[in-house]
């Protein structure tokens, strides 16, 4: 094929695919070793990470699933729970009434929930998956992958659909787990990064 009739690929389609290469979901789980130096994985597959080994969240930002403009960063001295779901998705379906519980419980007590929905090509069928499973949080609609891609490589990075994030109240990351979760484990997630001193 001569260059003048090679194709050229958008950087949309190239991020999608890059994007379908590194979330391969839907799973419960990854076996990859990699991760930011000094963090620890433990018992049921939740990884840690020391407050002087934490990297830096990259400032999510998008529209939400109804439109609204959503940012990581407007959550700044907060903890953050992200979570990296689709409507599609089997174990997101099972781990979403434990994210609701557990968002509600801890909404007074300087916890925020945040989604970040991908690969649904439309938002009706993840504002329906809300709705159906009583999610009050807000979600930022990522269809292609663009803004889990930000997160870098060798730190707390979601590499598997479903993956919940901690950020702790200085925008860094500071727990993970790549598979569904129950209400008592995003619990364990959250009460280390909130006890620690403001």
């Amino acid at each position: 094929m001569s260059g003048t009739t090679r194709r050229r690929i958008s950087p949309a389609a190239a991020l999608g695919a890059a994007a379908a290469l590194a979330l391969t979901g839907c799973t419960s789980g990854s076996s990859s070793s990699e991760g930011q130096a000094g963090f620890i994985t433990g018992k049921g597959g939740i990884a840690t990470a020391k407050p002087d080994t934490r990297t830096a969240a990259p400032d999510i930002t998008g529209t939400s699933l109804q439109g609204a403009p959503l940012k990581l960063s407007d959550y700044r001295g907060t903890v953050v729970v992200l979570n990296i779901w689709g409507s599609w998705c089997g174990p997101c379906r099972a781990e979403g009434k434990n994210l609701q519980e557990v968002s509600a419980k801890y909404k007074n007590k300087g916890v925020q929930f945040l989604g970040i929905n991908t690969r649904d090509v439309a938002p009706d069928n993840a504002v329906r998956f809300e709705e159906q499973t009583g999610i009050t949080y807000p979600s930022i609609y990522d269809p292609d992958g663009t803004q889990i891609l930000r997160f870098p490589k060798g730190s707390l990075n979601p590499q598997s659909i479903p993956t919940t994030v901690v950020v702790d109240r200085e925008g860094r990351l500071a727990a993970r787990a790549m598979r569904a979760l129950s209400s008592e484990d995003l619990e364990k997630m959250i009460a280390p990064v909130l006890a620690e001193q403001k």
